[in-house]
């Protein structure tokens, strides 16, 4: 039994050691969109934070393309040490494998999960020449026009994608999907009054709504958010019932070391409590929901799950 023991603990031995070294150089942790949208969003959010907390520079690296693909594959083929980070949207974490054969990635066989980024509450948002300014009335034009309404997403079979099809057929309306390489250039062609539409995270669109370049329709959850008080929820808007969130979270390569991970998920916990760090999630109207690592995993093992069962029920294909 000694000897079982001292062998265990030499073969170990060389794992610790690494992980109490970590870390030693910068931390690249790679975002699967353009900057400007939720994503890149949540990644800067807690950049400055975990810099400092670990002591090392945490570098962004923004790899947009193949409806995330690029960027989930650039993690989980990097090494298995801490180094590499994917800042995950939930769109992608359970949606691509529902749309996509051989994607090269398993979420729940080659991804570790390090902690929870933010929740984003997603707005309707429209055009600004769009003849609308409440809810009712866009539903109003919307079915008085079947088939004229465009609506944008970051990418077919992302939430933004799935919200705007269920809109679609909470109002009994036919609208046309447009989708995008992310939440920025979407915002762009909305702002352009290109499309119509887009169901989104209002990080992204919140200075665009001051400024008077987008209008805010309603705030598809149960509660308004601090950095758009005056736009409504669906149900105060007339739509009781629908809602449409997406959250952001860390990732690590599958095999990553533990303790890594629980110093990358205190340090994250940590990152909540800051208070520049709340202060920028009010302002981009975000909810900062500490996770375990346990906790995290099992809401990703959920979001496979659930999100497969939409995407199948509804036939959201990539075409």
């Amino acid at each position: 039994m000694k000897r079982r023991t001292l062998l265990a603990a030499t073969l170990a031995a060389p794992t610790l050691a690494r992980a109490q070294a970590w870390p030693s150089r910068p931390i690249t942790v790679l975002v699967p969109n353009p900057p400007g949208g939720g994503t890149d969003f949540a990644a800067r959010l807690f950049q400055d934070s975990l810099t400092r907390q670990l002591g090392v520079q945490v570098v962004i690296d923004n790899r947009p393309g193949g409806n995330g693909n690029i960027a989930i594959l650039g993690t989980v083929r990097a090494p298995a040490d801490g180094y590499t980070l994917l800042l995950q949207y939930s769109g992608y974490h359970g949606g691509n494998p529902a749309l996509m054969r051989d994607i090269g990635w398993d979420p729940l066989r080659d991804l570790a999960a390090v902690g929870m980024a933010d929740v984003a509450p997603h707005g309707i948002f429209v055009a600004p020449d769009l003849p609308v300014n409440t809810l009712a009335e866009f539903i109003a034009y919307a079915k008085a026009r079947p088939g004229q309404i465009n609506y944008a997403s970051s990418g077919n079979g992302t939430i933004q994608h799935i919200g705007g099809a269920r809109l679609a057929q909470a109002i009994g309306a036919e609208m046309v999907h447009v989708p995008y390489r992310g939440a920025a250039p979407a915002l762009q062609d909305v702002v352009a009054g290109r499309v119509q539409l887009f169901v989104t995270t209002p990080s992204s669109a919140i200075s665009l709504v001051q400024g008077g370049r987008l209008k805010a329709l309603a705030i598809a959850s149960q509660d308004r958010i601090a950095a758009l008080p005056q736009v409504p929820t669906t149900a105060q808007a007339g739509l009781p019932g629908f809602t449409v969130d997406a959250w952001f979270a860390f990732f690590a390569p599958a095999g990553t070391p533990a303790p890594v991970v629980e110093r990358l998920n205190a340090a994250l916990r940590e990152a909540t409590r800051d208070p520049d760090v709340m202060r920028r999630a009010e302002q981009g109207g975000v909810l900062l929901r500490p996770l375990s690592v346990a906790e995290m995993d099992r809401l990703g093992r959920q979001e496979v799950a659930e999100l497969g069962r939409i995407i199948r029920e509804a036939r959201i294909t990539l075409e």
